[in-house]
């Protein structure tokens, strides 16, 4: 049972019936923003005690919140989804909140339950519910939980005084072409993370590593960005914010084992339940990078996708690098990669039984 009861403050919208409605005709990805938000305060003498769904707004945050200085903070990311019967629903999001306390623990902050958790995004999404797009594609309501160090203090120790909000944002593609395969860039220049550090956490430090190495993805003419293992530069990590498969000749399914280093995703764990359901055989295992694009010449790799939450499944088409380009396949989308992509988001939107019982209702 959730402690935290997250009571509206408010019921006055700040955007009206028309202008929601231009919003979600195009909502775009990560633009727009909802009425209302969900907030909670940790301290280290109450815990958490306050909470409560207040308007959508502003924070007012001291120029010595700690967060500013030390980054201390940590988010999740998950969509709700509206079916046919007028119900929204979200997906694992039990996964999401072990992840984020296991986040908690990594950068010192204190932990949310998972009740708690799944209170503050029913309550928001109930506030919120008009905001949910109707099931005409693949828009959803894109849920950002996040937690951060707010005390006003400039020593290096964790904070006293931590917030946790929900905003939501309706949301379209995440990427603007749609489904398409990606170009990859791999970068032999940066890591994302290191042994020991945080990249098993989904902290803001580990996305403000990678931009630098995608912005030289994108001048390079590449849509995303592919890091490799901070020590020894030749094993495949992830993507700049997605985790990373292989689809072999023979049916096998491949992603790099889980190292410490690299993000657990929920999507990545669902891809490989759904995949091992049709019969394939899965290995997590450490995927070396000269290995895979001798096995993508050769066509013994015939298929590789990105994963993750906001771009759910997405075939990745060729590679670049200094040294040259590789093809995957025939450049296109691939056919079992299409067929996963095609019966998690039909799990995520009802219109297929949820046989892993993966969905919780919201409203």
């Amino acid at each position: 049972m959730s402690a935290l009861d997250f009571t509206p403050t408010s019921t006055t919208r700040r955007l009206g019936d028309d202008e929601r409605a231009r919003i979600l005709a195009a909502p775009g990805f990560g633009t727009h923003f909802t009425d209302f938000m969900a907030h909670a305060r940790w301290t280290v003498q109450d815990g958490w005690a306050e909470s409560s769904v207040l308007p959508y707004g502003p924070l007012q945050l001291s120029p010595a919140a700690a967060v500013l200085h030390y980054g201390q903070e940590i988010f999740e990311g998950l969509k709700a989804f509206r079916h046919a019967d007028g119900s929204v629903w979200t997906f694992r999001p039990e996964a999401n909140a072990e992840r984020m306390q296991r986040s908690a623990r990594r950068l010192a902050l204190p932990e949310l339950s998972a009740e708690d958790f799944l209170a503050s995004l029913r309550a928001l999404t109930a506030a919120d519910e008009p905001w949910v797009p109707e099931p005409t594609g693949e828009e959803s309501l894109y849920l950002r939980p996040f937690m951060f160090a707010s005390e006003e203090f400039l020593g290096v120790r964790a904070s006293h005084t931590v917030d946790y909000y929900v905003i939501a944002s309706p949301a379209g593609p995440y990427f603007p072409r749609g489904v398409q395969p990606l170009v990859v860039w791999i970068t032999d220049e940066y890591a994302r993370a290191g042994a020991g550090g945080t990249g098993a956490a989904k902290c803001g430090g580990n996305y403000a590593s990678s931009l630098l190495a995608r912005r030289q993805a994108v001048e390079n003419g590449a849509d995303e960005v592919l890091f490799l293992d901070s020590e020894t530069h030749t094993g495949i990590d992830e993507l700049s914010g997605m985790n990373v498969f292989a689809i072999t000749r023979d049916g096998r399914v491949l992603t790099p084992s889980l190292t410490g280093s690299i993000l657990e995703g929920v999507t990545r764990a669902s891809v490989l339940r759904l995949a091992q359901d049709r019969g394939l055989e899965v290995a997590e295992q450490r995927l070396v990078m000269s290995e895979v694009l001798e096995q993508l010449d050769s066509g013994e790799i015939t298929e590789m996708f990105a994963c993750g939450t906001a771009a759910v499944i997405t075939p990745i088409g060729s590679f670049m690098a200094h040294g040259g380009t590789w093809t995957v396949g025939d450049g296109g989308s691939g056919e079992t990669t299409l067929a996963l992509r095609k019966e998690l988001t039909d799990i995520q939107y009802g219109r297929i039984p949820d046989r892993h019982g993966w969905l919780t209702r919201l409203v």
